[in-house]
């Protein structure tokens, strides 16, 4: 452990020479490649200066603890030590290794460094990077849309497209629940019991792949589609705090899906205020709670789904950030097309 404070901080370099000396008290080091040690120093190093701008942020910071033995699943292999080569991984130290390449890697392509990670399921994967010459894209201001986001819907977005969201946790809740059961049953240090967590941690990887999954293939259809993408700027953390709605928004993955947006096209943000309360079409205000669903105007008689006219106000915002004027024509929408009005809603209008 490193005591940190504001002048013990240690470079980069002095834990490399650490290492040095560290290798001739303990032999087994000379068993792993010393890139991969040193890349080791650099994460201490970053961490020490990500501690030392909390205490200069007045934080109140502790000690710096080094992950126990097992719980460290990453390690990487920096400038050498690699190679990648008829489906196979060579690293050095280690040996070769065979892997399912998710992607083809392009022949100009340079590798500087590859990671690899063990997941809690005990699966191993492996990330690579490279420099690659590319030549980047001219943006059309005509291909943009607006999209609102919600547990409901994923995404709703200004152009009528609306993606119902599958809420991947609230399906495997029973055997989550299941598991959670047989894990407080057994007995704590016992196999039974590591077999159980096991087994519970795979189930969340399934989750978690499944989520990421299904936001790799939304966020890719719309950065396909359109050159410029306009969301809300939430305060995600705020939101979570009621309880009710907390773990549907965190199954949700709305700031994942953001940031898939952000690197696979141009993202940008407005700020979220009457988005679902103003009346896309004259601006008029109207107070609704979330039960009501239908956005129905008292004054140019608007009707239409609430998130789809929360998602062409984010697209007018966005327009007015970027100064930019198109056209946007919005489809008559009867309330024969909408089969389920809120009476809510309803009762309001006839009273004013």
């Amino acid at each position: 452990m490193i005591e940190h404070s504001k002048n013990n901080h240690i470079s980069r370099n002095d834990l490399n020479y650490f290492l040095t000396e560290l290798k001739e008290q303990e032999s087994w080091l000379y068993s792993y490649h010393s890139k991969m040690l040193q890349m080791i120093s650099t994460q201490i190093d970053g961490a020490q200066k990500a501690l030392k701008q909390l205490c200069e942020n007045g934080k109140k910071i502790g000690i710096l603890k080094f992950a126990k033995y097992g719980e460290y699943r990453t390690f990487t292999y920096n400038q050498s030590g690699f190679k990648i080569e008829d489906g196979f991984l060579y690293l050095s130290k280690i040996g070769k290794i065979k892997i399912m390449l998710h992607r083809s890697i392009p022949k100009n392509a340079q590798i500087k460094q590859v990671t690899i990670t063990k997941s809690k399921a005990g699966k191993w994967y492996c990330s690579i990077i490279c420099n690659i010459d590319t030549v980047l894209p001219k943006i059309n201001l005509v291909k943009s849309v607006g999209i609102d986001v919600g547990i409901k819907n994923l995404a709703y977005d200004s152009d009528g497209f609306v993606t119902p969201n599958p809420l991947n946790l609230k399906k495997l809740l029973k055997p989550l629940a299941r598991i959670q059961r047989k894990i407080a049953r057994r007995q704590k240090g016992s196999n039974n019991r590591k077999k159980a967590i096991k087994f519970y941690q795979i189930i969340h990887e399934r989750v978690k792949n499944r989520r990421k999954d299904f936001l790799h293939k939304l966020s890719t259809h719309y950065a396909k589609k359109y050159d410029i993408v306009f969301v809300e700027k939430l305060a995600k953390l705020n939101m979570v705090k009621n309880h009710k709605f907390a773990r549907n928004i965190l199954d949700s993955g709305w700031g994942t899906f953001t940031n898939m947006l952000d690197y696979k096209c141009m993202l940008v943000e407005v700020p979220a205020k009457n988005t679902t309360i103003s009346c896309s079409r004259c601006g008029n205000v109207m107070q609704k709670s979330l039960a009501v669903r239908t956005h129905k105007c008292d004054v140019c008689y608007l009707i239409l789904d609430r998130d789809h006219n929360a998602a062409i106000n984010i697209f007018k915002k966005g327009l007015k950030i970027l100064n930019v004027k198109l056209p946007q024509e919005l489809r008559e929408v009867t309330p024969v097309k909408i089969l389920k009005g809120s009476m809510k809603q309803e009762e309001t209008i006839r009273h004013v």
